[in-house]
């Protein structure tokens, strides 16, 4: 089981309950994430010096990055489920909900990521205690949970959508998802591998996912015993050093694969949408230290991929 090597991160498990932050070296208590003040001068002074975006325009990337980040689901499969379920989410919640008024504030209606193949992604900006508590959106929340427990529907932030995406995964393909767990990209690219393939019949290939944390592998056992699929293994190395694997026969010829994911570690820089303590913890030196890792993992993959096939590198 692995994700090839997602440690060293900071974008998971972190800043949660109550906590502080440090004005003029003393420790600021604060009841929510709500009073956290989201600036952070060596995170300014570091980014514009990038010059990702012009001075005209760095104000507003700044202002973006404070911004509450919309929900965003998937619709699994590629079946008449998935179909079934796409047209119950636009045909009877989106128009029940849009424009209703909670405490209000108009609340705007799940609406189709228009890049997402299928009309399968989605994306709305309901406040999350507002669709927990409300009892107009009460059937939408039960909804939600229902299909998620069951796997129709995955939590999957908009961007972490893109990569599984770009590979293009055939249905004959072998594919390493080098840092894989908790497993939503792996999904999409398991599912990517059995589209088009007639029900009850398995792809010709293989969908190899790995993390190098033993925890988070187990999960990622998990997650993928959802999707009820023969074609996909789950391993548990470090990326930097994923072994050969052997086909069987006298010639002990390694697999050399079709399509690779490199979603990599990374230090969270871009999570402040979401993880809102980046701003008060974040350094240069957590993405410096990762690089050398992150080099590596690239390289192995590298390595592995066959000949005229195709890399994703992400973080």
């Amino acid at each position: 089981m692995a994700r090839g090597g997602k440690r060293g991160g900071r974008g998971r498990g972190r800043g949660r309950g109550r906590g502080g932050t440090h004005v003029n070296g003393e420790r600021q208590a604060y009841k929510s994430f709500d009073d956290l003040r989201r600036d952070n001068a060596n995170f300014r002074k570091f980014y514009a010096a990038q010059q990702i975006v012009g001075e005209d325009e760095f104000g507003e990337l700044i202002e973006t990055m404070r911004t509450v980040l919309p929900t965003n689901f998937r619709i699994t499969g590629s079946r008449q489920q998935a179909i079934d379920i796409r047209e119950q989410i636009k045909n009877e919640f989106s128009p029940f909900i849009s424009g209703l008024q909670i405490e209000g504030t108009e609340i705007e209606g799940p609406r189709q990521l228009e890049w997402y193949p299928n009309g399968l992604g989605w994306q709305f900006s309901i406040p999350r205690m507002a669709l927990k508590k409300s009892k107009e959106l009460s059937k939408f929340h039960s909804f939600l949970v229902t299909e998620t427990e069951v796997g129709n529907i995955s939590r999957q932030e908009a961007v972490s959508m893109v990569p599984p995406l770009l590979l293009d995964v055939q249905p004959d393909h072998y594919v390493l998802d080098m840092c894989a767990a908790p497993g939503s990209k792996t999904a999409q690219l398991v599912e990517a591998l059995e589209a088009g393939v007639e029900a009850g019949q398995p792809a010709g290939g293989l969908v190899v996912a790995n993390d190098a944390d033993y925890k988070r592998a187990c999960m990622l056992v998990h997650q993928m015993n959802r999707l009820s699929s023969p074609n996909v293994v789950v391993t548990n190395h470090s990326g930097e050093r994923f072994p050969n694997i052997y086909l069987p026969g006298p010639q002990r010829e390694s697999v050399q694969f079709d399509r690779i994911l490199c979603d990599v570690p990374c230090s969270g820089d871009g999570t402040t949408r979401k993880n809102v303590r980046v701003w008060e913890t974040w350094r240069p030196d957590d993405a410096h230290s990762l690089n050398p890792l992150q080099s590596k993992i690239l390289q192995r993959a590298a390595y592995l991929l066959k000949t005229g096939g195709r890399l994703v590198y992400s973080t």
